[in-house]
């Protein structure tokens, strides 16, 4: 069963930092492409950032280039994210997935970032 577990979330001000850290088992995490997508209060699923099975290639959505850094250890099956310069707007709960996984169907139960002053 595949499981993926986030964490460190919170309530952080404008322009502050956060690390988003995902656990995952029950697959086998260090072959498979791993992405973070966020949904905000009454929008859609959207696609943060994608991070390759080796960790050597990753992409990520325009709106977040430049501030947000995804990386992963294969050894400790964990997934991160690290979250800077945050803005009003990345108010959202933030979940790691399979990106394989139609839909981003395979992710876990979130992990709350607010950002407000």
């Amino acid at each position: 069963e595949v499981q993926l577990v986030e964490s460190g979330g919170g309530l952080v001000q404008p322009g502050g930092s956060l690390t988003l850290s995902c656990a995952a088992s029950g697959f086998a995490f260090s072959t498979t492409y791993m992405s973070w997508v966020r949904q905000a209060p009454g929008k859609g699923l959207e696609w943060v950032s994608t991070i390759n099975s080796g960790g050597s290639y990753t992409n990520y959505a325009d709106s977040v280039k430049g501030r947000f850094t995804i990386s992963r250890d294969n050894a400790k099956n964990t997934l991160s994210l690290q979250l800077n310069s945050l803005r009003t707007e990345d108010t959202a709960t933030y979940y790691c997935a399979r990106t394989s996984s139609p839909g981003y169907r395979d992710r876990g139960q979130g992990t709350q970032v607010t950002v407000s002053s």
